[in-house]
């Protein structure tokens, strides 16, 4: 009796432990156990947001074989030129009216846009790409003269956003370098017009901004008055970015 006793209890033991493990066990759909975003430490894990409808970011990169960082979300143009519109937030900028045409950074057609009081876009050959396009998108305006439209380009800093709104699409690039260009230099211009900027002859992989406008002041400031038949001084500010949102608009 007593050892039949026993075998009896045994499957009712289990089953009472079993009941109490499944008392402590988190409910969820499908008899899995959910997870809250709570870890051991006590902290939260926050849930990616999500873009805006129709807008594409980019906020992480990539690497290729070569070590060019690729950017991995926002859609890039096909590079065609377009004119567009010109904002930037940190220099109350805003719809700077941008004209594309056939040439190279500051050359004579270049000038003469930009003595309009519009910033110009050089693209073909000795240009650059159009707006959100793969490679060099280069925009000029003047600091000191007409209109002044890049009078306080030198205060842009790495982060800033500038946008450009072109063919229905919103482009919005964030700054990352500043370089220097000197006209008298053959390999700095070849430097600020290279598909990637800085790096002449490296095949581009995404889509980047060149902003550029005269350091008149501080070549004046060191003395130096060299001047072209435009009357562009030596040296350039150029602000570098990289693509970081697309927008339909």
């Amino acid at each position: 009796m007593r050892s039949g006793a026993v075998r009896l209890l045994g499957p009712a033991l289990a089953a009472l432990l079993l009941a109490g493990c499944a008392e402590r066990a988190s409910p969820s759909e499908g008899g899995r156990t959910q997870v809250s975003g709570d870890d051991a430490s006590g902290s939260t894990t926050p849930a990616p947001s999500a873009p805006a409808p129709g807008e594409t970011t980019s906020e992480t990169t990539s690497e290729t074989t070569s070590g060019e960082p690729v950017a991995s979300g926002p859609a890039v143009s096909d590079g065609r030129p377009a004119v567009a519109a010109l904002s930037i937030p940190r220099l109350g900028i805003r719809g700077l009216r941008v004209v594309p045409y056939r040439g190279m950074t500051d050359d004579a057609p270049g000038t003469a846009i930009q003595n309009g009081g519009r910033a110009a876009s050089p693209h073909g050959p000795r240009g650059g790409v159009g707006p959100g396009g793969v490679g060099n998108y280069q925009v000029t305006a003047h600091r000191l003269s007409s209109t002044r439209a890049f009078e306080f380009l030198p205060r842009l800093s790495r982060g800033d956003e500038v946008s450009l709104v072109a063919r229905g699409t919103r482009y919005v690039y964030r700054i990352t370098t500043t370089r220097r260009t000197s006209f008298r230099s053959p390999p700095s211009l070849r430097e600020q017009r290279a598909a990637v900027p800085g790096r002449p002859g490296v095949r581009p992989t995404r889509a980047m901004i060149t902003l550029s406008t005269c350091a008149t002041i501080e070549d004046h400031a060191a003395g130096n008055f060299w001047a072209d038949e435009f009357d562009n001084p030596e040296h350039r500010i150029d602000k570098i970015g990289v693509l970081v949102r697309t927008r339909a608009v």
